[in-house]
């Protein structure tokens, strides 16, 4: 009993008088740290103030701003392990051979975060924007550092990592998405009026693209029918939508109209001698 009543009494000595030669050490290194905090904070709403007010991409702002405030931060810190007594240089070390390590060990997340930076700073695209990659077609609803979300016609939510965005074909049609179709006519019919006639009834719809106007001529010139090409730009969010009934009001103009929408037909010619009675 006495013994561990000495090992108490020589616990509380060590422990006022590390609290004597240091606490004011202690204080000061909270001090900075809480200062380091709040001011890391105030530079990062001031930088967003500034950048919403001067039409700043907002991903880019939000990048810009975050990395400011995490290297205010982190330079208060050291400044406050500093006030400690505490070698600033091993410190350093250690947390470069941590970073070094997690690197090693997380490369895909850390090529996504490569890649997110590259997008940041690049911009091939911005949220709102419809772009296609890797065959996904969809609106930039958030890019983020590891990876970018598209939302589909469909309310869909995709995820693609950054990785798989750098280096690849990036189609950016901004607003719009492209419609390409065809409808063949018969080789009697005049294909110059059931041009105009299809392109009057594309350029009826109200919700497609103003800047982008309607392309309609003769695409092919089948085996059985001329081709008549359609191009037209509509809203990402109603492309199919927009696109079947663009297709029925085509059909019923064509009938309307008496325009022949054939089918593949063959003539098929025998050859053979007489049947001997």
């Amino acid at each position: 009993m006495n013994q561990e009543l000495h090992y108490v009494q020589q616990f509380y000595e060590l422990t006022i008088e590390f609290l004597t030669n240091y606490s004011f050490q202690i204080i000061g290194a909270l001090i900075i740290v809480v200062i380091g905090w709040f001011f890391s904070k105030y530079i990062f709403n001031l930088l967003i103030r500034f950048f919403s007010t001067h039409d700043f991409d907002v991903t880019l702002g939000k990048f810009v701003a975050n990395g400011i405030r995490i290297l205010v931060f982190g330079a208060m810190v050291i400044v406050a392990i500093g006030k400690l007594g505490i070698s600033i240089a091993p410190f350093l070390a250690a947390v470069g051979a941590i970073f070094l390590t997690a690197g090693l060990a997380l490369q895909g997340t850390v090529a996504n975060f490569a890649a997110g930076i590259s997008l940041v700073i690049s911009r091939p695209f911005k949220i709102g924007d419809t772009i296609s990659v890797n065959n996904i077609y969809g609106i930039v609803e958030e890019i983020k550092l590891a990876y970018t979300t598209l939302r589909t016609e469909d309310e869909e939510m995709i995820t693609v990592p950054n990785k798989n965005m750098i280096g690849e074909v990036i189609v950016n049609s901004y607003d719009y998405r492209i419609v390409e179709s065809s409808v063949g006519i018969s080789y009697h019919d005049d294909a110059e009026k059931t041009i105009a006639l299809i392109k009057n009834v594309i350029d009826g719809f109200e919700n497609l693209s103003g800047d982008n106007k309607s392309i309609v001529g003769i695409q092919n010139f089948g085996d059985n029918a001329v081709e008549i090409g359609m191009r037209y730009w509509v809203p990402t969010r109603n492309y199919f939508k927009t696109q079947y009934e663009v297709n029925l009001a085509v059909y019923k103009a064509l009938n309307d109209a008496k325009v022949t929408i054939p089918y593949p037909q063959r003539d098929i010619h025998l050859y053979g001698q007489n049947p001997v009675a």
